[in-house]
């Protein structure tokens, strides 16, 4: 009996619980990698020919019997637990298996029972051509077949696959009774198919290298004909060919949705590049060097773009925000220079200010110190870290001369209000004087009262006109009395009144003589003068009064 034989026959039942476990669909990702069946069939056959040599001791020891028989008569076989994760991780066909040594002359048991998917019978899957249509879509599909559909042992212990094209030998199982021969190559086909569908989960999700995925289906494919396994190969084979064809066509939709990703990220760069352009103008410094570090923070977000494609771009951006950052380096310098002249300048008026602190020239020290506020305000600003300190020192100098200036003001109001007051009772003291009755003793009253007010100094300024005005009032009627008694005793005027009535006397006496004489015209000329003496006497008396 050949080794290959050999080894097929010694392979344990615990490839039940991979397979078991494998075609579960939790435990199959994208991530995970298949081996191929030759390195399955390698380790197979490793495992088994390191355990051989011991039951041939063992049974030449015990008991005689056939070599080919003692070679391939094995103890109970125990399954081996292998957790679901670990056997979807690792290729299912590098599962370990594990062998017992076994006495010749015990029967061959059945292998322990392995909870795994019904066997679901069936005839050939699709072809590749009605399973392939114009828009490929590729589902994983895990089952479990029964191996006794798609093969035999006969009773040599020769293992035989059918395939549509005839049968062929895969192998010989000398383990034991038939059916645990089918089982043992129904869970290598098992082994098969899982690893196919492992390849059409990559295909279904879109992960992995699409290119990756086509040549281990073709590697897979191209090993179909020497596979030593049971079951349904021409349905592997049509579902490996949809592999084939549906990985190019995932892989022009990969490349489609890369260029597609690739264009707006492209765009998205350019948008942002534009925007840092148009901000490179900008003199808003603070919202745009934000809006700068916002944009930098987004373009590291954008992946998927040629490094030459990006490295253009980046470099179109870096320009425009080195030009940003040029323009508000140039401003705060100058700005700075224009704070350094505004602080010598401030420290000048500050100087001039604490020199007119100590005036005491009120008005015209108020209009200096207005002057220099204007100076101040026309100097801009300082640095920052001085500027307060420069207004307090300026303001503190405007303050010491306006406290001192109020203060004095405040004094002399004072003053002023009782300096008023006084002259309230001058004026209450001549406003009694009757210049009519004693034309001499007012005017020597109202020249006293007079001396006094002056004497009295000044009063509020609210006030002067008031008080003006009633003194004012009484020196009026003083002098117009003094001006009425001047006109009476005037010499001039008395003659000229006594001229008035001395002629209006003759023209009275020329026409009573007249009459007397009965000369009516010359009586009635006489009368006429004689009255108009009289009015003119009435107008020139009358302005004497007045």
């Amino acid at each position: 009996m050949s080794q290959e034989n050999t080894s097929e026959s010694l392979d344990t039942p615990a490839q039940d619980a991979v397979v078991a476990d494998a075609v579960a669909p939790a435990s199959v990702t994208a991530a995970e990698e298949p081996a191929t069946p030759g390195t399955t069939e390698e380790a197979t056959e490793a495992a088994a020919t390191e355990q051989v040599e011991a039951p041939a001791a063992a049974e030449q020891a015990e008991a005689p019997a056939p070599a080919e028989q003692a070679e391939t008569t094995p103890t109970a076989e125990p399954a081996a637990e292998v957790p679901t994760e670990t056997a979807a991780e690792e290729s299912p066909s590098t599962a370990p298996e594990t062998t017992e040594t076994a006495a010749p002359a015990a029967p061959a048991p059945h292998p322990s029972p392995i909870p795994r998917p019904t066997p679901r019978p069936g005839g050939p899957r699709p072809s590749p051509a009605a399973a392939t249509p114009a828009a490929v879509v590729v589902e994983p599909l895990l089952e479990s077949s029964d191996p006794s559909q798609w093969g035999r042992v006969d009773e040599a212990g020769v293992v035989y696959l059918r395939t549509a094209t005839g049968e062929r030998e895969v192998g010989s199982w000398q383990a034991g009774e038939p059916e645990a021969g089918l089982t043992h190559y129904g869970r290598r086909y098992d082994d098969f198919v899982t690893e196919i569908a492992l390849l059409e989960k990559r295909l279904a999700t879109k992960s992995g290298d699409p290119k990756a995925t086509k040549a281990q289906a073709q590697q897979l494919r191209d090993s179909i004909d020497t596979l030593a396994a049971v079951g349904d190969l021409d349905s592997a084979a049509a579902r490996l060919e949809t592999v084939i064809g549906a990985a190019d066509e995932v892989a022009a939709t990969l490349a489609q949705e890369r260029a597609a990703a690739r264009a707006a990220a492209v765009a998205t760069k350019e948008a942002l590049c534009a925007e840092a352009e148009t901000l490179a103008e900008s003199t808003q410094w603070k919202a745009t060097g934000d809006r700068l570090k916002a944009i930098v923070d987004e373009w590291r977000s954008i992946r998927g773009i040629d490094r030459k494609v990006d490295d253009a771009l980046w470099k179109r951006f870096a320009r425009a925000r080195d030009t940003f950052t040029r323009r508000r380096g140039s401003h705060f310098a100058d700005m700075d220079k224009e704070r350094s002249l505004a602080k010598d300048a401030k420290e000048k008026l500050i100087t001039r200010a604490e020199e007119l602190s100590e005036s005491t020239e009120w008005g015209e020290t108020a209009g200096e110190y207005r002057n220099l506020m204007a100076e101040w305000k026309a100097s801009g600003r300082a640095p920052r870290d001085v500027e307060d300190a420069l207004w307090d020192r300026f303001r503190a100098a405007q303050e010491k001369f306006f406290s001192r200036r109020n203060q004095t003001f405040a004094d002399r109001d004072a003053e002023f209000d009782a300096n008023a007051k006084v002259k309230e009772e001058l004026l209450v003291e001549a406003e009694k004087i009757d210049p009519t009755s004693d034309l001499d003793g007012a005017k020597g009253l109202l020249r006293s009262i007079q001396d006094r007010w002056e004497a009295a100094g000044k009063v509020p300024r609210e006030r002067i006109r008031e008080l003006d005005a009633r003194l004012r009032a009484v020196e009026d009627k003083v002098k117009s009395a003094e001006d009425s008694l001047w006109r009476k005793t005037d010499p001039e005027t008395t003659a000229r009144l006594e001229q008035f009535r001395s002629r209006a006397e003759t023209f009275r006496a020329q026409a009573a003589k007249a009459t007397a004489a009965g000369d009516k015209k010359r009586a009635a000329q006489a009368e006429a003068q004689a009255e108009q003496w009289e009015e003119w006497l009435k107008a020139a008396e009358n302005a004497v009064e007045d």
